[in-house]
């Protein structure tokens, strides 16, 4: 079994599906927002809240831009891609972003 750089995340879409048109086709990107619930050691019940820059081309792309809005319930699996660029001011940026190989539509939001 090789180690590979695979990622599945369940939770609500922040946004309505952002769509980038090119000569050879489209590119989707999205927020998702996955939560946890735990209890920490004073026994108080704490929500936290992670968000996930979605990235995703081709078919998925189109069932992404058909199908998601803003608060839809949906499953992806894919990989984390960094990277990084110089913004207007000369700064250097990093971005995290999962690239969605598998989109699973879920809930009825």
């Amino acid at each position: 079994m090789s180690l590979r750089n695979k990622i599945t995340l369940v939770g609500r879409t922040g946004k309505d599906v952002e769509i980038v048109q090119f000569e050879n086709g489209k590119l989707a990107r999205v927020s998702l927002a996955t939560t946890d619930h735990y209890t920490n050691a004073m026994g108080e019940k704490v929500e936290e809240t992670q968000w996930h820059n979605l990235v995703c081309s081709g078919k998925t792309a189109d069932i992404m831009e058909k199908y998601v809005e803003k608060g839809k319930e949906i499953a992806v699996e894919g990989k984390i891609v960094y990277r990084n660029y110089d913004d207007k001011d000369g700064q250097k940026r990093y971005i995290t972003e999962v690239r969605v190989l598998e989109l699973l539509l879920l809930g009825s939001r």
